[in-house]
């Protein structure tokens, strides 16, 4: 085929070449560009005395760190001394409560036990009394017992008095008698009342006699 049939007619007699293919161009960056530094990135000191400055930049820093932390404990170590104080107080609350509970239920039953303590005092001398009716004196030996067990239960303790040195704490002494063989002076050797205490507390005295 020759070159005039090659080209195509167009208007006005003029013709127009086929359109050329060109090649795409290949993107490149600048090596200037690529080399950049990040900008986030702090470019590395070079002389002296950008050395010093970036040295005492950081100094600078290291302490600010240094003061927040050393803050950071001081008030941990006042929340930790709150929190231990608080503690102490929330105990010595807590047993301070437990005894004024106890000394009011130690109250209540001294009170109550001092009611009928004088029926216990007329049954012990029915007890100690000459009786020929045995079941009778049974009955009420019986009835002590269980008293006794009763005030056992409730903490109350009776005073040991009998051959025991006087004790005033403890004693009350309505009578002085010349001792007999085997007694010492200052002990007692009879009890008219007996007495009675509450843990550490006297519910009564022991009414005694004591040799002189």
């Amino acid at each position: 085929m020759s070159e005039e049939t090659k080209k195509q007619a167009v208007p006005d007699g003029k013709t127009e070449p086929a359109p050329e293919t060109q090649a795409p161009k290949a993107e490149s960056e600048p090596a200037e560009k690529q080399a950049e530094p990040a900008k986030d990135q702090p470019a590395e000191p070079k002389t002296d005395k950008e050395k010093k400055e970036w040295f005492g930049k950081k100094s600078k820093e290291l302490d600010a760190v240094k003061a927040k932390l050393d803050a950071a404990e001081k008030k941990n170590d006042q929340l930790k001394e709150q929190l231990l104080r608080t503690a102490a107080e929330y105990d010595n609350f807590r047993k301070r409560s437990a005894r004024e509970a106890d000394q009011k239920f130690n109250d209540g039953v001294s009170y109550a036990v001092t009611q009928i303590l004088s029926i216990l005092d007329t049954l012990d001398m029915a007890a100690n009394a000459e009786c020929s009716d045995e079941n009778y004196k049974k009955g009420v030996v019986m009835t002590l017992d269980k008293a006794e067990k009763a005030l056992k239960t409730l903490n109350i303790t009776e005073i040991e008095a009998l051959g025991k040195p006087f004790d005033p704490n403890y004693m009350n002494a309505v009578q002085q008698v010349p001792p007999a063989e085997g007694q010492e002076s200052g002990s007692v050797v009879r009890v008219f009342q007996k007495g009675y205490m509450i843990g550490d507390r006297i519910v009564r005295h022991a009414t005694v006699v004591v040799a002189e």
